[in-house]
């Protein structure tokens, strides 16, 4: 005898986990009546060679070694029982023992199989008995009289005893294990045997009334559970935890609040550890430009010795990968009680030993867990799983803050990755995220509210959804949240049972895109069909959405994301083939067959073809065959680089050709003219201009030379302009091809408007004034023209000696000799500006000079017959060497020594008559004497 099966009591809805607080169950009291129990076998009447009849319930026991079902007991025909009754046991014709019966005591059945829990087995082993402990030894007999071989062993949770087989004797019921009253142990089928009195067992069937159905604070639907004892059903809450946007909560009681905080933190962890390395993570990050909202990164579930990541691959979208201890994996994922699958657009991490699943596609998660193993016994940002939203916000000393903002702060944990965050460090307070103007509610969020979710409206209440989507329109209105808002209600709502397609109503803002060769559809199935699933009946009535297989084909396999009209083969290609359909991949030939072999290949053969390649340059090469990319082509291909000829270095105006005469690879070099010209190592194309020299204009022709094969160069002479201006002289430039007209004389305009014309060094008077004097000066290769006017000293005649007035050289000022003597030589003083070199003195300087007259005569000797000549001068007989700075026009100055007349006196000098050479140079002095009495004169008049 098995342990009796557990029967399933009929429930509104099939159950799957339970995870809400525990309602009373459907529980009656025991009947007053007894209750007849139909089946076989039928009871036999037997007679027994004592003083009293035995009844006696016969039953035929399968083969040695398998356990008596427990029908055998359950379809006994009566419901009351008595204890000193015996039950017959006989061993099926075809065991090999014979056909072979045994008495067994109804009362010590009953007893040791329904109260310790005992099995009972038939073996054909030798008959070995032993005792352990105080394990009683009992002893059973036969109705033929006559031991057999095998034996009966009653396995108890508490004993373990063997059990003899003896001839049938006087004794044979003797062994009746009596009961006390009240006793009671359960039977199959949720049906209960009671020891009335005097060995009376009354056997009552338990009948479940349905339980009240419990309202959830979570909002959600409580979910019908089945009692510990297998016979009735309860309802529970489910401890559903929520998060999306960026982000916002939703306990598991169903508490609603947003937290910005950028760290990895708890969800849910128990308070008292039951699991081994339990909990549920979120890493958190900014997805703002002022880095005060968050949104969640990754999804972190830790059980036993595995950790998976669920990590949004790209911000903002759908896109997430699976890791399991840091190693990345393709779903579906299975192995060591953690099992990961796609369901819709979520990623699901189911552990069926604790009846719990996590879900996130990269904008939401949801975290479900059965009541009856997490009720009361949860902590962390998704709160306390109680059906109590008074405690959600509890903080892990266990006391319960103001708001859940301040608690999600505290559920910090240790991240490498965000050095930034510790545990235990509470930050003083987020940036607030109000918006600081009012912002327009997005027609995207009105949407929870209109026609559209009414069908979930009586499911799960929208408010609150609606503020999280309001929020995040306002604070982030560039990053589409409120879709999130949007997916997880109608999530929430699907897992209530009523399914809404409702991005179609979003005019593409919510739109979801599915790859090629797959669909959108808003309910879908949880688990998608497959090619091996198809003969298994899904009773799961929930819906997800995401994108499936279109109508008319299904999923080739979970873990082969192919869609198929037939379930032929997927190779390594993901292409599907039908049953018998041969084809090539990889250069394999294979073939798809039907059965355990599936996909079925070969080496692909192709027809080798060597070829030989002669010739210089040319080489072997394996090229791609385009009819058939697994049998390659063997061609030769010439490479120049393999040729001994290389190619010439041509001089200017001429380049390399080269041709590949027919049949060869190796190319011949010729150098031949380009067709230009060439000039100072430079190539000048026809018609364009050459630079010779500035002198001449030049050109490259089409003619060619002959002697060198060379374009020729054609030339002009550039013309040149030969007349000047009056003033001006044409003077070669150096290095130009044409003179420069250069002044040479200075160009003056007189009163009367005529133009006069100097040579440097020159002056003239105006013939009109002789007060007036033009003069032309050279300094520093500039030509000055200047016009002085002469100012006479004050003249009185009266003081001249009569007959000596006359006019100086320069025709302007009138002189004469003084009434009284002569004038002595002496030293004379004046003020003037030294010039040296185009440097100037500063200020005037203190000149001295010799001036005065001297005795000179010319007498006729008459001795001599000749002019007696006595000359003498006035001249310097004292000087002194003096120094003055002098300020050039480039800035900068240079010292000069001049000479300084102390005293002067008349010395007797030579007389004689000057040559005509000395007389030019006399009167070349006596104008340079001149000019530099006019410049005393200027000076004088300055003064």
């Amino acid at each position: 005898l098995t342990a009796p099966p557990s029967s399933t009591p009929s429930t509104p809805e099939s159950t799957t986990t339970s995870t809400s607080p525990k309602t009373p169950s459907s529980t009656t009291s025991p009947p007053s009546t007894t209750t007849t129990v139909t089946g076989s076998p039928t009871p036999t009447s037997t007679t027994s060679s004592t003083s009293s009849p035995t009844p006696t319930y016969t039953t035929t026991l399968p083969t040695p070694g398998n356990s008596v079902a427990c029908a055998v007991i359950c379809s006994l025909p009566v419901v009351v029982l008595k204890l000193h009754e015996q039950l017959k046991l006989c061993l099926s014709e075809g065991s090999g023992m014979g056909n072979q019966c045994i008495l067994i005591p109804l009362a010590l059945l009953l007893h040791s199989y329904y109260v310790h829990g005992a099995s009972l087995s038939l073996s054909t082993s030798p008959v070995s008995t032993t005792t352990s402990g105080t394990t009683p030894t009992k002893t059973f007999t036969t109705t033929s009289g006559t031991t057999i071989s095998s034996f009966i062993t009653i396995n108890a949770t508490t004993t373990s005893t063997t059990f003899k087989t003896l001839p049938p004797g006087p004794n044979a019921t003797s062994t009746a294990v009596t009961t006390t009253g009240s006793e009671s142990w359960w039977l199959c089928n949720c049906t209960k045997a009671i020891c009335i009195e005097d060995n009376i067992v009354q056997v009552i069937p338990v009948i479940c009334n349905p339980p009240p159905k419990p309202t959830c604070t979570n909002g959600l639907s409580p979910v019908p559970v089945i009692d510990e004892d297998g016979c009735c059903w309860h309802w529970e809450c489910d401890c559903y935890c929520t998060g999306w946007g960026d982000p916002h909560y939703m306990t598991f009681d169903g508490l609603y609040y947003s937290y910005q905080g950028n760290c990895t933190y708890v969800l849910v962890e128990e308070i008292n550890k039951k699991v081994d390395n339990f909990g549920v993570y979120i890493d958190n990050y900014h997805c703002d430009t002022r880095d005060v909202v968050s949104c969640p990164r990754t999804l972190i579930v830790r059980h036993e010795t595995q950790e998976v990541r669920l990590r949004t691959a790209e911000p903002n979208t759908l896109k997430v990968e699976v890791t399991v201890n840091n190693q990345l994996v393709a779903l579906p994922y299975k192995k060591f009680g953690v099992s990961i699958y796609e369901s819709g657009i979520n990623r699901v991490v189911e552990i069926p030993e604790l009846k719990m699943n996590v879900t996130y596609n990269g904008l939401s998660f949801s975290i479900r867990m059965p009541y009856s193993l997490f009720g009361n016994n949860t902590q962390g940002q998704c709160g306390t799983c109680n059906n109590n939203t008074a405690d959600d916000c509890m903080l892990p000393n266990g006391n319960i803050a103001e708001n859940c903002e301040t608690m999600a702060d505290h559920w910090q944990v240790v991240d490498p990755s965000k050095p930034q965050c510790s545990p235990g460090l509470v930050p003083t307070g987020s940036p607030s995220t109000t918006p600081t103007q009012p912002c327009k509610e997005s027609s995207i969020c009105e949407l929870l509210l209109g026609s559209v979710f009414k069908p979930c409206h009586a499911f799960v209440q929208p408010e609150k959804y609606y503020a999280a989507c309001v929020f995040d329109s306002c604070v982030l209105p560039n990053l589409d949240l409120e879709c999130s808002s949007l997916q997880i209600y109608a999530a929430t709502c699907a897992d209530q049972g009523a399914c809404i397609d409702w991005r179609k109503h979003t005019n593409g803002v919510c739109s979801h895109e599915c790859p090629p060769g797959k669909e959108y559809r808003a309910c879908g199935p949880i688990k998608e069909m497959t090619c091996k699933s198809r003969g298994q009946n899904d009773t799961s009535t929930k819906q997800v959405e995401g994108c499936f297989c279109p109508n008319g084909t299904m999923l080739y396999d979970s873990g082969v994301d192919v869609c198929v009209k037939t379930c032929g083969c997927v190779g390594v290609d993901m292409v599907p083939r039908e049953f018998g359909e041969e084809f090539t991949v990889d250069c394999q030939d294979c073939i798809c067959l039907e059965g355990e072999h599936g996909i079925v290949c070969k080496p692909h053969e192709c027809d080798q073809k060597k070829v030989t390649c002669d010739g210089e340059g040319f080489y072997e090469v394996t090229e791609v065959n385009p009819e058939d990319s697994c049998c390659p082509l063997f061609t030769c291909k010439c490479n120049t680089s393999f040729c001994t000829a290389k190619a010439p270095k041509c001089s200017l105006g001429f380049e390399v050709h080269s041709y590949i005469p027919s049949g060869q690879c190796c190319p011949v070099y010729q150098c031949v003219p380009k067709g230009v010209c060439v000039h100072e190592n430079a190539e000048f194309l026809p018609n364009s201009s050459v630079f010779v020299d500035k002198c001449q204009n030049c050109f490259c022709t089409n003619d060619v030379n002959i002697s060198t094969q060379l374009n020729i160069i054609s030339c002009e002479r550039v013309p040149c302009n030969t007349y000047c201006q009056p003033g001006y002289e044409l003077k070669p430039v150096k290095g130009e091809c044409c003179g420069k007209c250069v002044q040479t004389k200075c160009i003056i305009n007189t009163a009367d408007n005529s133009e006069l014309i100097l040579s440097p060094g020159d002056f003239k008077n105006d013939p009109r004034n002789n007060c007036t004097i033009y003069s032309c000066v050279d300094i520093h290769n500039q030509l000055i023209a200047s016009t002085s006017e002469i100012t006479c000293p004050a003249f009185n005649e009266e003081s001249c000696k009569p007959g000596t007035i006359s006019f100086l050289p320069n025709g302007c000022c009138k002189t004469c000799a003084p009434l009284d003597s002569r004038t002595p030589c002496s030293v004379r003083h004046r003020k003037d500006f030294i010039v040296y070199n185009g440097c100037r003195s500063v200020d005037r300087v203190d000149l001295t000079e010799c001036e005065g007259t001297c005795g000179t005569f010319s007498l006729y000797s008459a001795e001599a017959n000749s002019m007696d000549h006595s000359c003498s001068c006035c001249r310097e007989t004292r000087t002194t060497e003096k120094h003055v700075v002098l300020k050039c026009p480039a800035g900068h100055s240079v010292s000069h020594k001049y000479i300084y007349v102390e005293s002067c006196s008349c010395q007797d000098t030579e007389c004689s008559r000057p040559e005509s050479s000395e007389l030019q140079k006399n009167e070349e002095n006596d104008k340079a004497s001149t000019l530099n009495r006019i410049k005393r004169a200027i000076s004088l008049t300055s003064k």
